[in-house]
């Protein structure tokens, strides 16, 4: 399995102040209980093949099928109802689209949804059937983006941005809250690295509260310009995001996003596409879980470096289940 790693520089001074640590604890309490205490547990036959200890975190077993309920959840509990009236437009490649039209149902909030012509089939239909309306158009999830904020800006609407907004990360940062507070003693998380929410989250608690456990991000092969962001500590944009993990594929870093990750990580990899679908066969075989590609990314680099960890104690972050249905029979074979 192919992987590689970013030269990263960790005294690159982050955004100490703007994700809260008490917002986050908050989180971890107050959102939507269908997506709070999460599976999480020693992955024992797994651990064996791989001879490291790995700890899973379950995201998937929720209304969702991902992580972003938490932080759309969260979002819009602090978001003014006068913002909310005025109808939600966000872009995504499916799941952060999932969580926010979930979440926004439970308000009587409208969403709008924009998302590449090329979208995960599954994730638009599931969006559509909890109440958003979804525009495809782009060729890519930054193409979706753009169009997203036109939309938001000629109608009045608030435009939701996943890696921008605070609470959103904060939300992610309530898995750290119940990863560290597990009976799982731990040496490193591993977390995937799409447009930065998960990571700096959960990096934001992990760095406070056990300074110790090493913090590695998993970015895609195909789609390296966030990695390249952190490793230059400004935003870089890529040319393009080829890879199957959709919830990867950034092209523009979040600026805001970039800031909050600075100096809180300890390094930063990417895994090829074939890494992590072996790593969602490994999932499948050991778990009985169907995981996406994105969900997997972790999983793939801690197979992938599984000779540097013998004997370390590593969780990562199963954060998505919505995988492809045209592709997905020919991934797990």
């Amino acid at each position: 399995m192919r992987f590689s790693e970013i030269a990263y520089n960790r005294t690159v001074p982050g955004s100490a102040d703007r994700l809260s640590l008490e917002r986050i604890a908050r989180a971890a309490r107050e959102i939507d209980p269908r997506f709070r205490a999460t599976p999480q547990f020693a992955a024992e036959s797994l651990s064996e093949e791989l001879g490291v200890r790995v700890v899973v975190k379950v995201e998937t077993v929720n209304p969702v099928g991902s992580f972003k309920g938490r932080g759309a959840d969260f979002f819009l509990g602090e978001l003014p109802a006068a913002e909310a009236a005025r109808g939600l437009v966000c872009a995504s490649a499916g799941n952060f689209g999932l969580g926010l039209a979930f979440a926004a149902r439970r308000r009587s909030a409208a969403v709008t949804v924009f998302a590449s012509r090329h979208a995960n089939p599954l994730k638009v239909e599931r969006m559509r059937a909890l109440g958003a309306t979804v525009r495809l158009g782009g060729d890519d999830f930054d193409e979706a983006k753009s169009a997203a904020r036109r939309f938001a800006a000629a109608r009045g609407a608030t435009m939701v941005e996943d890696g921008r907004e605070a609470a959103i990360s904060e939300g992610a940062g309530s898995i750290a809250v119940e990863l560290l507070a597990g009976p799982e003693e731990l040496d490193e998380l591993w977390v995937p690295l799409g447009n930065g929410a998960l990571a700096a989250g959960v990096a934001r608690w992990t760095r406070a509260h056990r300074p110790e456990v090493r913090i590695v991000v998993v970015a895609a092969e195909g789609a390296p310009a966030m990695a390249e962001s952190l490793a230059a500590g400004h935003v870089v944009s890529g040319e393009s995001a080829a890879t199957i993990a959709d919830g990867l594929a950034v092209r523009l870093p979040v600026p805001e996003a970039v800031a909050d990750l600075a100096g809180r990580v300890d390094a930063v990899l990417l895994v090829s596409d074939a890494a992590m679908i072996e790593a969602m066969r490994l999932a499948h075989r050991h778990l009985g879980l169907v995981l996406e590609p994105a969900g997997a990314a972790g999983l793939a680099a801690i197979a992938a470096r599984r000779r540097e960890l013998g004997g370390r104690r590593v969780a990562t972050v199963l954060c998505g289940s919505n995988a492809d249905p045209r592709r997905l029979a020919r991934w797990l074979s």
